[in-house]
């Protein structure tokens, strides 16, 4: 392996591919999103060049654009707490061995992922009607004077179209968590028990630190999942009501696709594009290693 591994000639031949496949594919076309921007564009006719003409146009002029930033914060925090939590809940939970059905469960707390997004909003979307939907029929049974007009108010429709995203997608979080708990080698659980440590305390001050790169990841899908949000919303709710559910991805869409305005939509994806990065730099930054011990009677940390 080291042989490999200082033969750079070798390194470069096995990288080139991917690499290559990286520029076309990504690379290339995010240069693109930023280069038309900068231009009146139909999308089929000569593109007519504008300068700064569309970012002033979208971060002074546009109020969608105020909009758009505040329900992506909202759907990412949505989605990053009901996944995370349940996530990292039913994941330590199914790592028990005591636990019985164990498969069973991991299966289930899976199925969400793999329907489709269509179904998954066409079955909530019926969940969730204002006249005869599920939530509102049980709560009228059970006699509770409760009825929400879930997708049609400005209010609640955000947080019920991010609910259905964090309910479908939570099991690719669980899967991934499941994965690094397994990755954690069962001599510090021994260590633990020795020491006289409850099954909370040890995963309190084991699993929850040793997952902390898992945790990395997972955050940084669901929080830039959140700001570029889209399928969901186009679905179940189409922007609406009004503008109250918009977000950067669908004032892109809804330009480039629907208005014939590639070049004011693609600087709508330039923005989103830099709002990602930077988010990704702020978590990285706020997730950085820092070496100290898992646990240690030294630094006042008693597991018992």
């Amino acid at each position: 392996m080291k042989k490999y591994l200082s033969n750079r000639k070798a390194i470069i031949v096995f990288c080139l591919p991917a690499l290559i496949l990286f520029c076309v594919f990504i690379f290339i076309p995010i240069l693109q999103v930023f280069y038309y921007s900068f231009f009146d564009w139909d999308g089929v006719n000569k593109a007519t060049f504008v300068g700064l003409k569309n970012y002033t146009r979208l971060l002074m002029k546009d109020p969608t654009f105020k909009i758009a930033n505040a329900n992506g914060f909202k759907f990412g925090i949505v989605i990053t707490v009901y996944q995370l939590l349940l996530a990292t809940v039913f994941a330590i939970a199914v790592s028990d061995k005591r636990i019985r059905f164990r498969k069973f469960f991991r299966t289930a707390y899976f199925i969400p992922v793999v329907l489709s997004v269509t179904v998954v909003c066409q079955l909530w979307g019926n969940v969730m009607n204002a006249d005869n939907g599920l939530l509102n029929t049980l709560m009228a049974r059970l006699g509770i004077d409760w009825k929400q007009n879930w997708l049609n108010d400005r209010n609640t429709a955000i947080y019920a179209v991010a609910f259905v995203n964090a309910w479908q997608w939570m099991g690719y979080q669980f899967a991934l968590i499941v994965a690094g708990i397994k990755s954690i080698g069962e001599d510090f659980y021994e260590a633990a028990e020795i020491d006289g440590a409850t099954s909370l305390k040890a995963h309190w001050h084991i699993t929850l630190p040793l997952l902390k790169d898992t945790f990395n990841f997972c955050l940084l899908i669901s929080v830039t999942g959140g700001i570029k949000a889209f399928s969901e919303i186009d679905i179940m709710t189409g922007g609406g009501p009004g503008t109250s559910t918009y977000t950067l991805t669908y004032i892109m869409y809804n330009n480039a696709f629907t208005r014939q305005k590639f070049g004011y939509g693609l600087t709508s994806a330039s923005v989103l594009v830099l709002e990602c990065l930077a988010i990704i730099l702020v978590l990285n930054w706020l997730m950085k290693d820092r070496e100290q011990p898992l646990f240690s009677r030294r630094k006042g940390v008693d597991l018992v």
